[in-house]
């Protein structure tokens, strides 16, 4: 199996997930009491909370440079971003690095074309909404990408923020974004892209009336396989 780097803290809440849903996998996969070879270096999340809102962007690819260097002198043969936002970087980061980025959103169009749909909603930070690094990865694969409008992204990215990141799950909040949801159904999605990793500790499959697309699962299982050279 090859080692697999994961740069996480982007917040700890999903890198967590990510940790589980690898190891579970692995062990899945090759039964007995096998668990992942990984390397974990993780941001302090408060540090990419400021650079990202003071559009400090080149110092946050810098700072992921050199997490993605680091984790590539450790041994890591396959790295992870574990942030759908921060792949805005990812191509300068590869760049600076000899070992494969797996990408998130590459992953993701796979999930939604597996499912046979073309149109899908994303949610996520107002950073993945608005900017198309990650919507471009789904048109390439033949999907179309809708999002909510600008008063429901606001409260779909302030959620993340204020209360997902510090692990804090609120039926309240829960209801704002199955309405949003609610709303990409009528606009003509047939699934929703949960795209910020820790929205699925928000939003499950069945508080969803259209089919969900947890990034953090397909990510991290997607990876196992990667690693294992089963996909």
């Amino acid at each position: 199996m090859k080692r697999i780097g994961l740069i996480g803290g982007v917040s700890w809440e999903s890198s967590v997930e990510y940790y589980r849903i690898i190891n579970q996998t692995t062990q899945a996969l090759l039964g007995k009491a096998h668990s992942c070879d990984c390397l974990l270096d993780s941001f302090d999340f408060e540090e990419v909370r400021t650079l990202q809102y003071e559009d400090r962007w080149p110092e946050l690819a810098q700072r992921l440079i050199e997490k993605a260097q680091l984790l590539e002198k450790g041994g890591a043969e396959l790295l992870l971003i574990c942030s759908n936002t921060l792949h805005k970087m990812s191509e300068e980061v590869q760049g600076q690095i000899q070992i494969p980025i797996y990408h998130i959103a590459e992953a993701t169009a796979l999930a939604i074309q597996e499912q046979g749909l073309h149109t899908v909603g994303l949610l996520g930070t107002r950073f993945t909404m608005k900017e198309d690094f990650y919507k471009l990865h789904l048109r390439k694969a033949g999907i179309s990408v809708l999002v909510p409008a600008e008063e429901e992204m606001a409260l779909v990215n302030d959620i993340i923020y204020n209360e997902l990141v510090k692990g804090q799950i609120k039926e309240e909040s829960r209801v704002v974004y199955q309405q949003v949801i609610a709303q990409l159904e009528q606009k003509g999605a047939q699934g929703v892209i949960l795209g910020c990793t820790e929205i699925p500790l928000l939003i499950k499959p069945e508080h969803s009336p259209i089919p969900v697309f947890d990034t953090t699962y397909i990510h991290a299982t997607g990876a196992v396989k990667k690693a294992l050279s089963l996909a």
